[in-house]
């Protein structure tokens, strides 16, 4: 059992989630503990965020006290998105679109709690983690290009 493996896997899904299951193939291992390290990687940066947002937030405050723009074309798509579904659909979205930083931003951001930031992003990772990681490991050619 290579230990640094399924780190590798972990890390490249808390910063991408479609890194977890590239990284799984590029590590040789399963489809199941490929779409587990990406389980947890998703939920190590949600964590994180979670419970530094909020001090990482007013620490940008101090920072730079004057406020970034309010209308850009990210901030129209997160608005939309929001008031579309709530936290349900930006945790659909995060693997997709969002980073799991950037999902669990924009969910602290809007003032979710800390429970149902995890309740909701973790339904997500696990649902995207089984239908991404089984899509990657099927393409065919791709495990051979890493053999």
């Amino acid at each position: 059992m290579d230990v640094a493996k399924y780190i590798t896997v972990i890390l490249a899904s808390a910063l991408k989630f479609i890194g977890g299951p590239l990284t799984g193939i590029a590590m040789g291992l399963t489809w199941a503990q490929t779409a587990a390290c990406t389980v947890a990687g998703m939920m190590l940066a949600v964590v994180a965020v979670a419970y530094t947002g909020e001090l990482l937030r007013r620490l940008s405050q101090r920072i730079s006290p004057t406020p970034p723009r309010r209308f850009t074309r990210r901030t129209r798509l997160a608005v939309k998105i929001w008031k579309r579904s709530g936290m349900a659909g930006i945790a659909l979205l995060t693997p997709l679109i969002l980073t799991p930083i950037g999902g669990t931003v924009l969910a602290v951001s809007y003032r979710v709690h800390r429970g149902q930031i995890m309740l909701y992003m973790l339904l997500s990772a696990l649902f995207w983690s089984i239908v991404l990681t089984l899509a990657t490991y099927n393409i065919p050619g791709l495990q051979e290009l890493f053999e």
